[in-house]
């Protein structure tokens, strides 16, 4: 076999070739709809993938430290619904001002994921069953505050919600700013900080990292309630995009963070994985979408059959690469 040939094998065996995998296709997906659609690659057009998925690229970042590990969160989709109502209570019932409002709610999440991860650790429970209780939790709290729909017209929401920041010829709103700076933050904890590398070292082998003299427990409590910070301003976030607190907000959107993760490059086996990888899954789901609303002709239902696919393609290319590995 020659050399050229080998590097190439090397190159496909190694885990990053998911990550150029999907850039790739997000590349692809682009050119496809700028083919088939005029205007479709207006600046305007792709700048609000970042705003209409914002709320999903903040929760996929914390879901992204969390599947890094090894664990899995599966209360993030209703702890942003219990945000909203929060909020939505607090602003427009008690009246209290939303500055205060939104920092109570960040506590409240980030409280309850520290929560989730300390069961997880000192009990040895499974962060599946965990997060799944807390899932149930947080979605039944929600109807405790209201089985209605709170309509927010607070000014500070409602100015959130319509300020636009000017980016060349187009706009970015400030939850979308809000997403890119919280991307941003994550990298540099996940790379550059001895929190991040802990991370990594619990996700290869969490064993390995408790002789190694790692703090395993802080690390694990640390990356739940950083998911729950996380769950928590999406849903201030949603809050600014919907401007109303509702039970039945973001149902399902814990599995498409999980998909925008795998998608974006992380290995479901925990130790391997890129957080930059969530913005690109974020983009490759909202870029579907977008086809789909272009198109006019198909159900909305078609975006989640093309991602249960691409799902089914990346984790059988993650199996082939782990096998190849091992070889």
């Amino acid at each position: 076999m020659s050399s050229l040939a080998l590097r190439a094998r090397a190159s496909m065996a190694s885990p990053y070739f998911t990550s150029l995998a999907t850039v790739a296709l997000l590349a692809l997906l682009l050119g496809a709809g700028g083919a088939a659609y005029p205007g479709f690659l207006s600046l305007q057009v792709l700048l609000n993938l970042l705003i209409d998925n914002a709320f999903l690229l903040v929760i996929a970042v914390g879901m992204s430290f969390v599947i890094i590990s090894g664990g899995i969160d599966l209360s993030v989709g209703s702890v942003l619904a219990l945000t909203t109502m929060m909020a939505a209570w607090m602003v427009q019932v008690w009246h209290w001002p939303p500055l205060l409002a939104i920092v109570i709610v960040l506590l409240v999440g980030t409280g309850f994921g520290a929560l989730m991860g300390a069961m997880i650790h000192f009990f040895k429970l499974q962060p599946f069953i965990v997060t799944l209780a807390g899932m149930f939790l947080a979605r039944g709290l929600c109807y405790l505050i209201s089985i209605n729909s709170i309509t927010i017209d607070q000014p500070l929401f409602v100015s959130m919600s319509q300020t636009q920041l000017p980016v060349l010829d187009g706009y970015l709103s400030p939850s979308a700013l809000i997403a890119l700076l919280t991307l941003a933050a994550a990298i540099y904890v996940a790379h550059c900080t001895p929190f991040g590398r802990a991370i990594y070292a619990v996700g290869g082998n969490e064993q390995s990292a408790q002789m190694m003299g790692l703090r395993v427990a802080r690390t694990k409590v640390l990356i739940y309630a950083f998911s729950g910070f996380c769950a928590a301003l999406s849903g201030v976030l949603f809050s600014f995009y919907m401007l109303s607190g509702y039970g039945l907000h973001a149902q399902g959107t814990e599995l498409d963070a999980i998909a925008a993760v795998v998608i974006g490059g992380t290995l479901l086996s925990g130790g391997y994985g890129y957080v930059a990888g969530a913005l690109s899954g974020v983009l490759v789901l909202g870029t579907i979408q977008t086809l789909i609303a272009f198109d006019g002709t198909l159900s909305s239902w078609w975006t989640k059959i093309v991602i249960g696919v691409l799902l089914f393609v990346f984790c059988v290319v993650q199996r082939a690469l782990a096998l190849g590995a091992r070889r």
